[in-house]
């Protein structure tokens, strides 16, 4: 009987490679790999010899500089890890370097804006500034503050997020919830046009109802404007946010018998709120910048007024601007204006942060043993 035959007259199993053979195997089967700094020496090779090109091409501008040293980032690292790992490693690392690249595009310009408001608006910027109104100080004159301004800002923000919300957060529930029909599709329409509305058209609408009223210009006013600006994002957002939630805790809610508004009261709208409050605060942001419709209505004052539906007002945009086109790009007013957009800047930050800790502090607990 052969040796590599079973007693049946069959083949007997293969012999064992060994451990020596399974190694071997391993070994032809594990792929070169570049070091974990390879990136980082691709980038700064990458930025050296942008650097290199354009002193020797003579280009002024570091945009310029900033694309080569991009584009060599993305196709030296292709290049490289095409040649130690293969092709389809090469086209993962091209795609992760396009997005780096894309990430520091969005990050630089944002990084120089915050970087220059700060170094330009701390020049000014202390108590007497936040505590004072710019009454009997002219343009070019020292001193002065946006109380009056923070004040208008404060009021007209909080009227136009008061009028919106509730109108944004309903009107995303039924488009949600109870949304069928032709109803429902010209909801979704005309949300998605007011999405779109540049804010001057808003505040057009309603200088025209001012001037049917005969009305002076006044702080609601612009409230009314920037509600008109704030509602469709509410109702997108809120609208997003309501279709993240799971059906099965619906469907858990009314199977035991639960009313559908009560379902969306105690189930839909705490499982989503920290969502929700993120949405509202993002179109207070989107409406706390706005100028034209306070130039428009509001016309603007220098005195500060705590009722906003008598006289005309400040606000921390329109202060900006006011301040901004009499400087002719130097001055006292020139620091203010910077020093208010700071601030500006500031006060969105800080709403953004309570909407953070409201949505933690509101959204649903898990009960675990």
């Amino acid at each position: 009987m052969s040796h590599d035959q079973n007693p049946a007259g069959g083949q007997s199993a293969p012999r064992h490679t060994g451990t020596r053979g399974r190694s071997e195997l391993t070994g032809s089967l594990r792929a070169a790999r570049l070091p974990r700094w390879s990136d980082l020496a691709v980038a700064a090779a990458s930025v050296l010899l942008a650097c290199l090109v354009g002193v020797a091409a003579g280009l002024d501008s570091k945009v310029q500089w900033g694309l080569i040293a991009a584009l060599l980032f993305v196709f030296g690292g292709y290049a490289l890890a095409a040649r130690v790992e293969g092709r389809r490693q090469a086209k993962d690392r091209l795609v992760t370097s396009v997005v780096w690249v894309a990430f520091l595009a969005a990050f630089i310009p944002l990084a120089s804006l915050v970087w220059e408001t700060v170094k330009r608006g701390v020049k000014v910027l202390d108590p007497y500034f936040l505590t004072h109104s710019m009454v009997n100080i002219s343009s070019m004159d020292e001193g002065g503050g946006i109380y009056h301004a923070i004040v208008g800002s404060v009021e007209q923000v909080g009227l136009a997020t008061v009028m919106a919300a509730p109108v944004g957060l309903l009107t995303a529930v039924y488009l949600v919830e109870y949304g069928r029909g032709k109803l429902a599709k010209t909801v979704t329409f005309f949300v998605d046009v007011m999405t779109g509305i540049p804010s001057i058209v808003a505040g057009l609408f309603i200088l025209s109802l001012m001037l049917l009223l005969k009305a002076e210009p006044f702080g609601f006013a612009g409230s009314l404007a920037l509600a008109i600006l704030m509602i469709p994002v509410v109702v997108r957002s809120t609208e997003e946010m309501l279709m993240l939630v799971p059906n099965e805790l619906r469907e858990a809610s009314l199977a035991l018998g639960v009313p559908k508004w009560r379902t969306i009261l105690k189930v839909v709208l705490p499982t989503s709120i920290g969502g929700i409050t993120t949405g509202v605060m993002l179109a207070i942001a989107r409406i706390a910048g706005e100028t034209a419709p306070v130039l428009l209505l509001v016309w603007g004052s220098s005195y500060i007024n705590m009722d906003p539906f008598h006289g005309g007002q400040s606000s921390l945009p329109l202060y900006i601007y006011q301040q901004y086109a009499t400087s002719g790009g130097y001055g006292a007013s020139y620091d203010r204006a910077w020093a208010a957009a700071l601030t500006l800047i500031a006060f969105v930050m800080v709403l953004n942060l309570a909407a953070r800790a409201l949505a933690r502090w509101k959204a649903p607990k898990s009960s675990g043993r």
